[in-house]
């Protein structure tokens, strides 16, 4: 009779209560389908809630964790076994974290907010949470880079806990910004109460005031008025590499304690970002012309025609008022769009590139690699999880 080996008990602290969360839950997932060798402890719970009382008499294999206080902490070293943590609050560095890169998060927000001809830049955060605090300082230094304009929020550990009258300082921030602004929140529901406070002032969105998320929670950003645009994070691939590294570790393979980072998998573009902040009507055309139809396969000569000027006037005017070109635009819309159907859907590289506006698959292949440094078939893997 062949031997059976004995499936490893592994306790999940990951809450259900958000998007992000539940897409690490996804990533874990697959990997336990692909191995069956893991029996999961896992029940409901908040993010940053006191750690469950099962814990405490859990006897099991190895711990994947969202480690967002010190008592979770305290909590999961008691246990003594292998441990991976999925928060970016930095508590329990001796243990392999795996995390959103922040870094690259912030410059798909920056970058997704110039793009849109924006001057002016700012960045709202959430004083309870350490990894707010490194999204506005690389927000910061990624607008610095670019020449923008940027402000940030001035948190308070105090007001965080005190809703109104946090409320009241950010309506008072939001009025004395310099018009027009692209905010980046840190995370999606900071980014609705912009929204929320901006309906209150009067404040007009995209047009005065254009507002981009963190976490692309589909549900939350669709219930916004307007909905709102938010970077994608690549959670499913950061529950599968936990869990890769996690059962690693029960296996009795030394992994160095350290961070591995995560990028992101693009912006979700919502109406709250749907704006052609500069002055020449003819970029302007052809701004709004790209957006519309870039994966329709349109060319340069055809940007220049529905802009209504000549293309050397048109292609000057452009690269002053954005710091791209015409060409590099019309690409980036596509490559955009081909993340998101390689990460979101089972569609084959032939019908991705129909719907993106390559000719033919093999020319989407050798952009798509010019442009993030990895093949589609690695991308759709990476996504996935």
């Amino acid at each position: 009779m062949a031997r059976t080996r004995r499936r490893k008990n592994v306790a999940l602290l990951v809450e259900s209560s958000n998007r992000y969360a539940r897409e690490l839950l996804h990533g874990i997932h697959s990997f336990i389908r692909e191995r069956f060798s893991w029996s999961i402890q896992l029940t409901e719970q908040g993010r940053g809630q006191l750690p469950v009382a099962w814990l405490k008499n859990w006897s099991g294999d190895g711990i994947i964790a969202r480690i967002e206080t010190e008592e979770i902490a305290e909590a999961v070293r008691a246990k003594k076994v292998p441990t991976v943590n999925v928060s970016a609050t930095g508590l329990m560095p001796e243990a392999v974290s795996v995390i959103s890169d922040s870094r690259l998060a912030m410059q798909l927000a920056v970058d997704h907010l110039l793009e849109r001809g924006l001057k002016t830049l700012a960045f709202c955060g959430d004083a309870r949470f350490p990894w707010a605090h490194s999204h506005a300082q690389n927000f910061q230094q990624h607008a610095d880079a670019r020449g923008a304009a940027c402000f940030l929020f001035p948190v308070n550990v105090e007001d965080a806990h005190h809703p109104d009258r946090e409320r009241t300082r950010l309506a008072a921030w939001l009025k004395k910004l310099p018009k027009p602004v692209g905010v980046a929140a840190c995370y999606d529901v900071r980014g609705q109460q912009l929204l929320e406070i901006c309906r209150e002032l009067g404040l007009q969105v995209p047009e005065q005031v254009a507002v981009i998320g963190w976490h692309n929670d589909e549900l939350l950003c669709d219930l916004c008025d307007p909905p709102m645009s938010s970077v994608i994070p690549s959670a499913r691939r950061a529950g599968y590499e936990a869990a890769q590294i996690l059962d690693d570790l029960m296996a009795g393979k030394f992994i160095e304690p350290g961070t591995r980072m995560i990028a992101p998998l693009g912006v979700a573009t919502r109406q709250s970002t749907d704006v052609v902040a500069v002055n020449d009507p003819h970029v302007a055309a052809a701004v709004r012309f790209i957006r519309d139809h870039a994966c329709d396969g349109i060319t340069v000569s055809d940007v220049v025609q529905a802009a209504g000027t000549s293309r050397t006037l048109l292609e000057r005017s452009y690269k002053k008022a954005l710091g791209s070109t015409i060409h590099d635009d019309i690409l980036n819309v596509r490559i955009d769009r081909v993340k998101r159907l390689l990460a979101e859907t089972d569609l084959s590289l032939r019908v991705i590139a129909e719907r993106t506006g390559f000719e033919y698959p093999e020319y989407l292949s050798v952009a798509f690699r010019k442009r993030t440094g990895i093949s589609a078939r690695d991308f759709r893997l990476e996504a996935k999880g």
